[in-house]
């Protein structure tokens, strides 16, 4: 209940607001992008493709779609704008609701080729020259030896167990639920507030810490803050909010002392993976870059192929090395993190998120990342390579 979080007299006056606030809140429940663009038979197309030699062309299946898209564009542009009297919060609903519209339209086209491939890219955009160039100098640096932490050993019940301690340093309910048809070893769904891990997938000590750090310390601290704001945009998504919130999620990693260059390599990966889409390679062209030439591990390849090339096109992969590289420029600024943590929400909509305090419409963040208290990361390449990103 609105009541419960702010004050009556500001509930009234922006009546119009919570309406419409409340209004996107039902349709965005209907779209998480995540959820409909992970195929839904990855093991049978992955040993289809080994089998024919890196040649075949994964033909994957993805969820059905369960809304109607047109009526659901149109319920987004029915509501009524100018009813929001503050300009500023007006322009920032606007912007959201095309944000949101473009991600129906990804939706729609999932594995339709091209069209899906240029929705995509009005929602996550291409890689820059400067994330190449970036992505090659951490390809750069030689590979440190594996450590005990790195062997993979630990089971998906095990692995379970493992969130469920770390999650009891926070004050907010884990949800875990086991999943054969998402692309990474674990993700969050914000809509359902689940941690899903992958089945038949085993996992190392560090790959616990670092997804613990990752999806926990941030995805859903950020989940569970959004929840307790005024207004549901905070906890349904700002316009272009997922490279800060990668940005944040690897960063807490960083801070964790989880991060390593290995899993600053596979960042790496995944920005020339997306930029081979836009040079029109094929999956096989895509897996032929970073397996052969690149000599990554032929099953890590084909999943960073595939994050890029589900849908027909997928771009979110990009975000995550310029997201930690804006994240680690505001940490050696000494900024406070607190105010991304408030939700959902972008780098580039700060001042719109002090102008909602200002007005009485957001309030400070419950839970805080632990990770950021203390900074634990001992590997000096790591500081060297970040401090050097363009």
């Amino acid at each position: 209940m609105i009541e419960e979080i702010i004050p009556a007299d500001i509930e009234r006056e922006y009546a119009s607001l919570f309406e419409i606030d409340a209004h996107l809140d039902r349709l965005v429940k209907r779209i998480e992008l995540l959820s409909h663009v992970n195929p839904l038979n990855i093991e049978k197309e992955k040993q289809r493709f080994f089998a024919s030699k890196y040649t075949y062309d994964p033909i994957f299946r993805y969820p059905k779609l369960k809304f109607d898209p047109y009526k659901l564009h149109r319920l987004f542009f029915s509501q009524r704008l100018e009813l929001i009297t503050d300009e500023r919060v007006r322009k920032l609903y606007r912007d959201t609701i095309y944000f949101y519209s473009n991600m129906v339209e990804c939706i729609e086209t999932i594995g339709e080729g091209e069209p899906f491939y240029f929705n995509s890219l009005q929602v996550y955009g291409t890689p820059t020259e400067r994330d190449v160039q970036n992505a090659k100098f951490i390809l750069h640096f030689a590979d440190e030896p594996n450590s005990e932490d790195m062997e993979k050993r630990f089971d998906r019940h095990e692995a379970k167990i493992y969130f469920q301690d770390f999650v009891a340093q926070y004050d907010f309910p884990l949800n875990i639920k086991f999943s054969s048809h998402i692309a990474a070893e674990a993700m969050v769904s914000n809509i359902t507030k689940t941690l899903l891990i992958k089945k038949n997938v085993q996992f190392s000590k560090n790959e616990l810490q670092t997804l613990a750090n990752h999806e926990i310390g941030v995805h859903l601290v950020t989940t569970f803050n959004g929840l307790l704001q005024p207004l549901k945009i905070f906890s349904n998504g700002f316009p272009k909010n997922e490279e800060t919130q990668e940005g944040l999620a690897v960063f807490s990693e960083y801070m964790s002392g989880a991060l390593t260059l290995k899993r600053l390599k596979e960042l790496a990966y995944r920005v020339l993976a997306s930029d081979s889409l836009i040079k029109g390679y094929s999956f096989a062209d895509t897996f032929d870059l970073i397996h052969n030439q690149y000599k990554l591990d032929r099953h890590e390849a084909f999943t960073i192929t595939l994050r890029a090339h589900r849908g027909g096109g997928f771009t979110k992969d990009r975000l995550y090395l310029s997201g930690l590289r804006k994240i680690y420029k505001r940490y050696r600024q000494q900024k406070s993190m607190d105010i991304l943590l408030t939700g959902k929400v972008a780098l580039e909509h700060e001042k719109d998120i002090e102008h909602l305090f200002q007005l009485g419409l957001a309030k400070k963040i419950t839970h805080r990342n632990l990770a950021y208290a203390q900074n634990l990361n001992s590997n000096q390449t790591l500081d060297f390579i970040l401090n050097n990103l363009k």
